[in-house]
């Protein structure tokens, strides 16, 4: 009987689609996308997206129609439950989080609290 694992978070369709776009246009050969977080911003963290050219030990990997995203492993405690989409607007484009954990964001948006 085949096992199904929760995934830490859940990418939406729009997300999916982004992640393989960029994995293809990417210049360097790369396997996915990774997430971190940094310590910035008026609000404490800010979401870091960047290419991942390989898994690195202790990263969880989130796997969803052909898209590889990676989380360091010290932001999975705040990520775990989130929502990852991407959104297209006029001004901004970019990933988004839905995400349970966070407890307030600054007024422009860059930064996140846990």
């Amino acid at each position: 009987m085949p096992t199904t694992t929760k995934q830490i978070i859940t990418l939406t369709d729009s997300a999916v689609e982004q992640v393989k776009v960029l994995m293809a246009e990417s210049a360097d050969p790369v396997i996915g996308l990774r997430v971190s977080l940094s310590s910035k911003g008026c609000s404490g963290y800010s979401y870091i997206f960047e290419y991942a050219k390989e898994k690195r030990p202790l990263e969880e990997e989130v796997v969803s129609q052909g898209a590889r995203v990676f989380i360091d492993p010290m932001a999975v405690m705040f990520i775990a439950g989130a929502e990852m989409d991407y959104e297209e607007g006029l001004l901004k484009s970019g990933f988004t989080f839905s995400n349970p954990n966070e407890t307030g964001r600054c007024g422009c948006g860059e930064s996140i609290a846990f």
